[in-house]
C-alpha cells in the first residue's frame, strides 16, 4: 500500500516540473545519440575510446571504494559505490525521500524525464511476467546481498563524461531515483551505486547502445588506496592480459564458471566452485566448505611458528597476532609464503589460474594483527556462490568485456591514472 502512495505522489511530482527549455534540449540530445549503427560506430570513433574515473577508497579501513560522477542539468557531484555486481546505478532521491540514510552530498532533485514501464530497460530490471500498475513509469527494487535495497523509480537525466582524449559529452542516461533506501549489513556513507554488472541497464551498456564507448569495464584498485575506472577499450593491451570466458550459464554475474581451489601450486580437491568478480563486495568469500578447507591449511602451515590466533580482535573472524604488531603486509609475509590459486576450467582448455597472493587475502587491523581477508559466504546469505572481492583485486587490472564475453586480469600500478598502454603493467 505505501508503495502505491508514494508511485502516485512521484508521478504527480514530475508532471508538474515538465519545461519547455528541458523538452527542447533533450530533442536535441536524443537527435544527436538516435541514429544508425554505423552513425553510432561514427560517433564512437569521434569522440575516442575509453572514459576515465579516479577511484578513491580502500578495503581496509574505509571498507569500499568510490567514484565521483557528476549527474543533472547543471552537474552536481555524487559520490558512487562502484559494483560490477549490479546493473542499476541509483542516487538517493528527493521525491521526496521515504527513507533514507547519511550521505556526503544533498539528496538528488530528479528529472522530468521518467522512462515507462514498457522500455526495454524497465524490463531488464523485472521478470518476464512483470505487470504495470504505472505505465508512464517503471518503479523499482533492487536487494544486495548484505540485505540492503532500495525502492525509486527510474529516471533519465544528464551524465556528464570526459573521454580520454579531452572529448566531453553529456548523454542522457537511465538511472533510478531511489526514495526509500534500507541500508544493509555493508552500509557505506554514500550518495548511491554505480551499477557495472552484465545487464542491459548498466551505465557502460546504455553508453555502448548509444555509440559512445565499447561495452568494457575494468577498474584497478590500489592496494595503498585509490586507484582508476575505465570504460571502453582503450587503456590496455591485450596481450598483457591473462583472459578466461564468462559463462554462458551464471549470465546474471561477472562469472567464469566453476574453479577448483588450489594451495601451494596443488590442487586441494575442493572443485565446482562458482566464482563471480564483485567490485561491491570489500572482502572474497567461499562457500562454506573450501573455507573450512583452507583454512585447515592454512592453520596447518602456520602451526609452529610463532603467530597466535587473536579471538579478541573482531575485526574480522580469523585474526593472528606476532611478537610484536605488524605494520604492514609485508611483514607479515615471512609466515604466510603459500600462495592460493582458483583455477578456471576454461570450456576444457588449459585451466586459467587466478593467484591470490598474501597482499590478496591478508588485511593487518588498527590492532596491528595480521587478518585473513577471505570469509565464509554461507554463513552471509552467498549460499554456494564464490565472491572475488575488492581485496583479492588488489594492484591489477580487472577488465570485463562484454562484447567478446571474457574476463581479463594483469598486475599493475593502480596507484596513478594511466596515459599510455604501457604506462601502468608491472
Amino acid at each position: 500500500m505505501r508503495k502505491g502512495q508514494v508511485n502516485v505522489f512521484f508521478l504527480l511530482l514530475f508532471l508538474s516540473l515538465s519545461s519547455a527549455s528541458d523538452q527542447k534540449w533533450r530533442k536535441a540530445m536524443m537527435s544527436a545519440y538516435n541514429g544508425s549503427s554505423s552513425s553510432s560506430s561514427m560517433m564512437m570513433s569521434r569522440v575516442g575510446s575509453s572514459i576515465l574515473f579516479p577511484i578513491h577508497g580502500n578495503v581496509y579501513p574505509t571498507g569500499y571504494y568510490n567514484v565521483t560522477i557528476n549527474i543533472g542539468h547543471p552537474p552536481k557531484p555524487y559520490f558512487l559505490d562502484l559494483d560490477t555486481g549490479s546493473d542499476l546505478t541509483w542516487l538517493q532521491c528527493n521525491a521526496p525521500c521515504v527513507h533514507c540514510i547519511e550521505a556526503p552530498h544533498p539528496l538528488y532533485q530528479p528529472s522530468n524525464d521518467l522512462v515507462a514501464c514498457r522500455h526495454p530497460l524497465c524490463a531488464a530490471l523485472h521478470p518476464p511476467d512483470y505487470k504495470c500498475e504505472s505505465p508512464d513509469q517503471c518503479d523499482y527494487e533492487v536487494e544486495y546481498a548484505d540485505g540492503g535495497s532500495s525502492l525509486g523509480v527510474l529516471v533519465r537525466d544528464v551524465f556528464s563524461l570526459n573521454y580520454t582524449n579531452g572529448v566531453r559529452l553529456s548523454p542522457r542516461l537511465a538511472l533510478g531515483c531511489g526514495y526509500d533506501q534500507i541500508p544493509g549489513t555493508s552500509y557505506h556513507p554514500l550518495d548511491g551505486i554505480l551499477g557495472l554488472g552484465r545487464g542491459k541497464s548498466s551505465i557502460v551498456s546504455q553508453l555502448q547502445s548509444q555509440g559512445l564507448v565499447r561495452n568494457v569495464v575494468g577498474h584497478c584498485l590500489s592496494g595503498r588506496g585509490g586507484g582508476f575506472l575505465f570504460f571502453g577499450d582503450g587503456l590496455y593491451d591485450s596481450s598483457h592480459v591473462t583472459w578466461t570466458s564468462m559463462s554462458q550459464e551464471f549470465t546474471k554475474y561477472y562469472s567464469p564458471g566453476s574453479a577448483e581451489l588450489h594451495f601451494g601450486g596443488k590442487a586441494t580437491g575442493i572443485k565446482n566452485l562458482i566464482v563471480i568478480f564483485d567490485s561491491g563486495s570489500s572482502y572474497t568469500y567461499l562457500n562454506s566448505q573450501a573455507y573450512q578447507a583452507l583454512t585447515l591449511l592454512l592453520k596447518k602451515e602456520l602451526s609452529g611458528r610463532s603467530l597466535k590466533e587473536a579471538p579478541e580482535d573482531q575485526t574480522l573472524p580469523l585474526c593472528w597476532k606476532g611478537r610484536k604488531p605488524f605494520r604492514s603486509v609485508h611483514d607479515a609475509k615471512k609466515y604466510f609464503k603459500t600462495s592460493l590459486a582458483l583455477a578456471f576450467a576454461n570450456s576444457g582448455r588449459r585451466k586459467t589460474q587466478f593467484e591470490l597472493h598474501p597482499e590478496a587475502y591478508l588485511i593487518i587491523s588498527n590492532k596491528g594483527n595480521v587478518c585473513l581477508g577471505i570469509l565464509n559466504g554461507t554463513q552471509v546469505g552467498l549460499q554456494n556462490l564464490n565472491v572475488i572481492g575488492d581485496i583479492s583485486m588488489q594492484d591489477r587490472m580487472v577488465v570485463y568485456d562484454n562484447e567478446k564475453q571474457v574476463i581479463g586480469w594483469s598486475p599493475a600500478n593502480c596507484d596513478h591514472l594511466p596515459r599510455f598502454k604501457s604506462a601502468y603493467y608491472m
